[in-house]
């Protein structure tokens, strides 16, 4: 596919949508109280979208949303817990009208962190399966004929992700525990449910498309990295976009009309950009859909015993006291 979009490595979420006007459209942004997802949506709202933005916190929502503008409205949503999204997507649901897109972001857990939770990598569920269970919550509410969904990836993570990584097998650390390969894991698994979510969706005219989120990398993934990449990385931080500049691809995805109708795509740079080719198979596809939404069912039946027997305790300590 040959496009004639004028904008590249350099150019901001305000440049892409300058003389966009955006009056009307609702918008979710996750991880919006920092770096790329609260640039994303201050372009946004400047140009007259409300968006719906979340963060782990409500407090850390509700800085964002002042910080962007009168036109936002906060939500707490701790994509590693699956209560707090079932929660966030009520709340979303509650609110009147459809969505005119969903854009999401690394939430940036730490990896050197190493829990799981129901035997699966805290990491992966933080960076990738919180999001198929938002999103999986949201697609009805989104505008058919127009509606967009934009998934957060990495052009690293999906080029050159292990192939155990992209088909699911090695989910937890007892393996072996390599944070930017749990990293890349859950990005690629993000271009993967793009993909298969653009085919499901395709026919309500929902775009869904995935995007590189840039090659900058947090001091926590940082202390991981070999002593030679620690040396050269003071260097390569020179040529680095800004968070302004990372944000310019979900942006452009998000809301100009330059890309209308482009869906199931992997993105970079405001570019359609060669995904692997684990990405065109739709078995896997398939595979990885059915697998997630087991990971899904399964975290909420042992969040639900977890709660049953925290409640249970509760009676018994109540009783006791009453008694004594």
């Amino acid at each position: 596919m040959t496009l004639s979009i004028p904008f590249g490595a350099r150019s901001t979420a305000d440049r892409v949508l300058a003389g966009v006007d955006l009056s009307r459209k609702r918008m979710v942004v996750t991880g919006c109280h920092c770096g790329i997802g609260l640039e994303t949506m201050k372009a946004l709202v400047a140009n007259g979208a409300h968006v719906i933005g979340l963060a782990r916190t409500l407090e850390d929502a509700r800085a964002a949303c002042h910080a962007a503008g009168s036109s936002a409205t906060a939500i707490a949503c701790d994509l590693a817990d699956f209560d707090s999204i079932d929660s966030a997507a009520d709340s979303i649901c509650d609110l009147s009208g459809p969505l005119d897109a969903i854009i999401t972001n690394t939430e940036g857990a730490d990896p050197s962190v190493r829990t799981r939770r129901s035997g699966i990598e805290l990491l992966f569920i933080a960076e990738s399966i919180g999001h198929f269970a938002l999103i999986n919550r949201l697609t009805d509410r989104v505008r058919s004929n127009g509606g967009r969904i934009v998934m957060v990836s990495s052009d690293a993570a999906v080029n050159r992700a292990p192939t155990e990584a992209v088909t699911l097998d090695n989910l937890d650390d007892r393996q072996v525990y390599e944070p930017l390969v749990f990293y890349g894991q859950a990005k690629s698994a993000n271009a993967i449910y793009a993909k298969e979510l653009s085919r499901r969706l395709a026919p309500r005219g929902v775009s869904v498309n995935s995007w590189d989120a840039g090659s900058i990398r947090t001091a926590r993934l940082d202390r991981h990295q070999g002593w030679a990449q620690r040396l050269v990385y003071p260097v390569a931080r020179l040529f680095m976009k800004s968070a302004a500049q990372r944000a310019a691809t979900a942006a452009l995805l998000a809301a100009s009309p330059l890309v209308a109708g482009i869906s199931g795509e992997c993105w970079s740079n405001c570019q359609i950009t060669h995904g692997n080719p684990h990405l065109a198979d739709e078995v896997l596809a398939k595979r990885f859909w059915e697998t997630s939404e087991q990971i899904v069912t399964a975290i909420k039946a042992a969040q639900q015993i977890a709660q049953q027997a925290a409640e249970k305790n509760e009676r018994r300590s109540y009783v006791r006291e009453r008694r004594g």
